[in-house]
């Protein structure tokens, strides 16, 4: 009989053979549409030949593995010998599902439904971490490079935001254990958390928004901080939620103190991994190709950074990174200046960046000449 409440697919390709399987395959059973009745068609602990295998795939069009067992689904992908590019594919396949979860505005919101997703959340940054290892934060570009994205910005860019941000601490605490790691990767991937009390239509707007609309964007840090410790959310003790809450409350603060909601200043006053998350923010934000907008060349990307050094940016994180990013500096054949007012938390159609042409730089007339700036409306 199957007791199980939920199910997700798994891929063919994906499936191991000719060793014992440690999650049970099942098949949904229903003919009519929109019913589901799932049935167990081969038990965890047997051996799945090769030809087993592709007579499934005869019979039938797909294959599903309890939701209470991906993470051990996900723990046997780690090991297996398929590539990064299809074992992150599939890590982000279940992020992607539990951050809907999180932001489906058409499911009633509870302490236990966040609760319970922040704890698939931590299993997917867990493989997340295990399969970074090998990685430096140069080829994790690549490697993200070489994901599909999907239309909702918050979900692509959390969960790159979240590989980055494993990565940097990485660099900067090479001795840094798993479970650090996993902070590190847990509140990238809900430091935009507080997103849920946004309306849709101004998350999703690349066309600019009114200062009206700007001010309400502003205010998700503290709406995210109110959904982690406000309530009653209780996960897992390898979870410090304190941790994760100050990433996800602090992550819009500059290092110069102009930030946002609080105007924290330096490395006494923002946390240490909130630093982290501001530049894996800004990277991504500005290299990421999105379905609306174009994006700066890493060499131009980097040196557009490099001018918020100690601004936005913590210097001495940001001077890290800047090591482990491969890219010739004599690349970039512009001087690029991207706008103060850019928030990478706005999906922009353009970003507001300014070209400083070299001869007005020279005699300093003052002049800038803005190269496919589109900034927020007033």
């Amino acid at each position: 009989m199957n007791t199980h409440s939920s199910f997700f697919s798994v891929r063919y390709d994906l499936i191991q053979t000719d060793e014992p399987i440690l999650y049970d395959l099942f098949v949904n059973s229903s003919v009519v549409k929109g019913k589901e009745k799932f049935i167990r068609i081969f038990p965890s602990g047997g051996v799945l030949e090769k030809e087993d295998l592709e007579e499934f795939h005869r019979k039938y069009f797909q294959l599903y593995v309890p939701e209470e067992q991906r993470r051990i689904y996900l723990k046997s992908l780690i090991k297996s010998n398929h590539d990064d590019v299809k074992k992150t594919t599939v890590i982000k396949d279940a992020a992607l599902e539990y951050l809907h979860n999180i932001f489906d505005k058409d499911k009633e919101f509870s302490t236990e439904l966040l609760a319970k997703n922040i704890e698939g959340c931590r299993e997917v940054v867990e493989s997340m971490v295990d399969v970074l290892d090998g990685h430096n934060i140069d080829s994790l570009r690549n490697l993200i490079g070489n994901l599909s994205f999907h239309d909702f910005y918050t979900y692509d860019h959390s969960i790159n935001v979240s590989m980055y941000c494993i990565q940097i601490y990485r660099a900067i605490n090479p001795k840094a254990s798993r479970k650090e790691l996993m902070h590190a990767g847990l509140g990238g991937l809900l430091h935009d958390l507080g997103k849920i009390k946004i309306p849709t239509h101004i998350l999703n707007n690349p066309g600019g928004l009114s200062n009206e609309d700007y001010q309400t964007i502003k205010q998700h840090p503290d709406f995210g901080l109110e959904l982690l410790l406000g309530g009653h959310c209780e996960v897992n003790e390898d979870i410090d939620l304190k941790i994760i809450a100050r990433v996800v409350h602090e992550h819009h603060e500059n290092y110069d103190g102009t930030g946002y909601p609080k105007k924290l200043k330096g490395k006494d006053e923002i946390h240490l991994l909130a630093r982290v998350c501001t530049i894996a923010d800004f990277f991504d934000a500005i290299t990421t190709k999105r379905s609306y907008n174009e994006v700066l060349s890493i060499p131009d990307a980097m040196n557009t950074m490099r001018k918020f050094r100690a601004i936005k940016l913590d210097p001495d994180i940001f001077d890290i990174f800047d090591r482990h990013v491969r890219y010739v500096r004599a690349d970039s054949t512009k001087d690029l200046r991207l706008a103060d007012s850019f928030d990478p938390t706005l999906p922009y159609a353009k970003l507001p960046i300014e070209e400083i042409k070299k001869f007005e730089k020279e005699m300093d007339f003052g002049k800038i000449k803005v190269v496919g700036a589109e900034t927020k409306k007033k």
